[in-house]
């Protein structure tokens, strides 16, 4: 991040809080005029500081109130069995996050469901027929403490 001076860097947080900001209010919030506001925020995009700028949905409210984490074990450590996971796993529209994890599992999901029922079909239509799998461990989230923190930098 050597290339991004402390208006950036404000630009950035600014943005990270509230992807809803004018840019007028972003740039009288960093102290500088709009039209270098905009030149600026179009930079941080194109670099790939910024990857995007979503809406955040709240999961209750839309029938999505169950977060289950789970625990992928392969069969086999190659480059061949992972491709054919990662393949599966993002045709999943059910599927928030997909990370290789070094430790006990070799993937980590996170899966939003409606319930315990609607997950219990997951398990069984999809999870268990994802390729490679040996072993699956699934843990339900009684609470979510922080959720989507923003980055500290």
């Amino acid at each position: 991040m050597a290339d991004l001076d402390r208006i950036d860097h404000g630009i950035l947080r600014l943005l990270q809080r509230d992807g809803r900001l004018s840019n007028a209010d972003l740039a009288k919030a960093v102290n500088i005029s709009p039209a270098t506001c905009h030149r600026r925020t179009q930079r941080l995009f194109e670099e790939g500081h910024i990857s995007g700028v979503h809406a955040q949905i709240n999961p209750e409210t839309v029938g999505l109130g169950a977060l289950v984490m789970v625990g992928v074990v392969l069969d086999r450590s190659t480059p061949e069995s992972f491709a054919a996971l990662e393949a599966a796993v993002c045709e999943m529209k059910e599927l928030l996050d997909c990370h290789l994890v070094a430790g006990d599992f070799d993937y980590l999901l996170k899966i939003r469901v409606r319930d315990m029922a609607d997950f219990n079909a997951l398990h069984s239509k999809m999870l268990i027929a994802l390729p490679g799998v040996r072993q699956i461990r699934s843990f339900f989230v009684m609470k979510e403490v922080k959720e989507n923190a923003l980055l500290a930098f």
